[in-house]
């Protein structure tokens, strides 16, 4: 292999796949960047055996294709420490290569491309869609922090991709609070799922860029592939039946609350404050255009309350829910104004945006109640 390649392309390259990269393995290759040379194109690989991350860069000069694993940290740290500038790299004999630039030169060790694990292809019963970039960030973000850390139930540990003939929605749940993100940009033929895990899912959160139109989705019963830009990742899915979610949600609810999001998220962030360190419990008591907020831990005798203006159409109603839930959830809506609605003060509540919010039907948050 040899070529000449810019640093800041290189590294950027690079840095888009690390995260791929483990920081042990049982494997030692795997804690190698596979490069692969092919005409003009250098093709990056890194993984970590459930999850595989390739980007492609256009090389300035290319004179011999060739295929090497590259160790990965002494890679990152050598391109770090370097200017934008032109570096040529060539393999100098059977385990070595040099890295150089245009005040010096590194050789640095090189093992076997065939040692590397094969990339995974699709089965040919795949589903293939296409998501527009932005929502599938919007989404991701909108859901990932419902999900739960759940050695007995993996499937909760991910990110639901409901799709249907209409829409698609996205389901994060930890069995405390439930997030669902529907677009109606992404539809299919017919009915399919899958649970994406939350590891690869914030991957892909963190390096789809800007200006990426679309995510070119494959998946299949093991695993999923997604691709933008030059960029392909493919991660192993997680596997199991999806709680039926849309029946925890409640219907009928009678009791609706009207409120500037901010303005609740403070007061719930000022009253938890006196709140019992261990169940975190504050509760609401609504009556007519009216919240107030209260918050007390006896063991240490604290205690605080505060009225918050409101729209409350509905009952007289008390209900307590765990503070860090809902701060969680009205943290990661995007909106002025939201609603809350209520069947009663032992089911849970409905927090969606309101209907003048351009994120009304995109969003919905479902949060149990928390008894003191």
């Amino acid at each position: 292999m040899k070529l000449v390649i810019s640093s800041s392309e290189l590294l950027k390259g690079i840095m888009t796949v690390a995260k791929a990269i483990p920081s042990k393995s049982a494997l030692p290759i795997l804690e190698n960047f596979l490069f692969v040379l092919k005409g003009n194109t250098l093709e990056i690989t890194a993984s970590d055996s459930e999850l595989t991350m390739k980007t492609s860069i256009e090389v300035e000069n290319a004179e011999e294709e060739g295929q090497i694993a590259i160790p990965a940290k002494h890679l990152m740290d050598l391109l770090k420490e370097l200017p934008d500038q032109p570096l040529s790299i060539k393999t100098i004999n059977d385990t070595s290569f040099e890295f150089s630039w245009a005040s010096g030169a590194s050789t640095l060790p090189y093992f076997p491309a065939g040692d590397y694990p094969p990339f995974t292809d699709m089965e040919e019963s795949a589903v293939t869609l296409e998501f527009p970039a932005q929502s599938l960030i919007e989404g991701i973000s909108s859901t990932i922090y419902a999900t739960a850390d759940d050695e007995i139930r993996p499937t909760m540990n991910g990110i639901y991709f409901d799709i249907d003939t209409e829409s698609t929605t996205l389901v994060a749940s930890d069995a405390h609070k439930l997030v669902c993100y529907t677009t109606k940009d992404v539809k299919a033929s017919e009915k399919a799922s899958f649970i994406l895990h939350k590891k690869p899912a914030a991957i892909l959160r963190s390096i789809i860029g800007k200006n990426a139109e679309n995510v070119d989705i494959a998946f299949d019963s093991k695993n999923a592939m997604f691709r933008f830009d030059n960029t392909v990742v493919v991660c192993r899915l997680v596997i199991g039946k999806y709680p039926r979610y849309r029946d925890v949600i409640p219907q009928n609810n009678s009791n609706i609350m009207k409120i500037d999001r901010q303005q609740l998220l403070n007061s719930v962030r000022r009253v938890s404050v006196c709140a019992n360190k261990g169940s975190n419990h504050i509760k609401f008591n609504l009556s007519p255009n009216s919240l107030e907020i209260t918050a007390q831990d006896l063991g240490f005798s604290l205690a605080a309350y505060e009225k918050v203006p409101c729209e409350y159409e509905g009952d007289d109603l008390s209900i307590g829910f765990k503070s860090t839930f809902l701060v969680e959830i009205l943290g990661n809506i995007d909106c002025t104004e939201i609603v809350l609605k209520f069947a009663d003060g032992t089911r849970p509540a409905v927090i969606v945006p309101s209907e003048e919010e351009e994120e009304s039907e995109k969003i919905c948050g479902i949060l149990m109640p928390s008894i003191a």
